[in-house]
């Protein structure tokens, strides 16, 4: 028996449901299974994140058994960035994606970790303040979904396992093709939807089971480990995130699986 409920993946009805067009005609926004007023989401996944920023880094690492970083490292290689290239790092955190990317933009270029939890971005600043070779890295709190930077800012914009705690999922794609240039390139890494079903039945085992026994054991807080996959089974599927991101006018839509299609990183350019 499960220690947590485990709900079944969205078919593709209700998962249209999560998508802007229906948040703002209903007024309702779900984070994991819990349903709240469509202004009032960002308040409960602000709370979250603060719950689980200072173990933010060794629980991701611990539940994914390291292989989050191999993710990380092929997703950031997709985006082909170059030395001197600005970088815009949506959703930003604790700054994985951003350590990657400033090692390959260099010194001349600029890397910005964006983010609207202060304790997230906190919690990754010991990573990267002592170290001089990572000083172009600055830290923005903002809003994802209004992002406060110009048109046309950015080489390249990413974000990495953030995206789907948004409360209107289109508009946080919408801003960062907006402050791309144009032939920006632009990434995103996040879970999804095992391909094979004996491997998906295993996922949710340790989704349901592991990872909110060990939420509570190390991080105190079960129901924060358990949201988390919650709010996967709610999120497109490849083929869904690739015609949404065409439809908002990046080109060249590619993706790539790891690991049986537990995470998809999707690049496409500005035009």
């Amino acid at each position: 028996m499960a220690l947590w409920q485990n709900p079944d993946w969205f078919d593709a009805g209700r998962r249209q449901e999560q998508l802007d067009d229906h948040i703002v005609k209903t007024g309702k926004a779900r984070f994991g299974l819990r349903t709240f007023e469509e202004n009032e989401k960002v308040k409960a996944v602000r709370r979250h994140f603060n719950r689980v920023a200072p173990k933010y880094d060794f629980m991701n690492s611990l539940l994914s058994l390291g292989i989050q970083h191999v993710w990380k490292r092929a997703a950031l290689r997709m985006l082909g960035l170059r030395p001197g290239e600005r970088v815009l790092d949506v959703c930003g955190g604790t700054g994985d994606l951003a350590i990657l990317a400033a090692r390959r933009t260099g010194p001349a270029g600029r890397v910005v970790v964006y983010d609207i939890n202060w304790a997230m971005l906190a919690a990754g600043r010991p990573k990267i303040d002592p170290f001089p070779d990572l000083a172009h890295i600055g830290y923005v709190q903002g809003d994802a979904e209004h992002i406060s930077f110009a048109d046309n800012s950015f080489d390249a914009a990413m974000v990495g396992f953030g995206i789907r705690n948004l409360t209107h999922l289109q508009r946080g794609f919408a801003e960062m093709h907006r402050v791309l240039r144009p032939g920006g390139r632009f990434l995103c890494l996040e879970f999804s939807r095992p391909v094979h079903g004996w491997f998906r039945s295993l996922y949710d085992f340790y989704s349901f089971n592991v990872m909110p026994f060990l939420g509570q054991l190390i991080a105190g807080s079960a129901e924060s480990y358990a949201c988390l996959p919650e709010t996967i089974r709610m999120f497109p599927l490849p083929e869904e995130l690739s015609a949404m991101l065409t439809q908002l006018g990046f080109g060249r839509v590619t993706c790539r699986s790891f690991t049986d299609g537990i995470a998809v990183a999707h690049v496409g350019v500005k035009s």
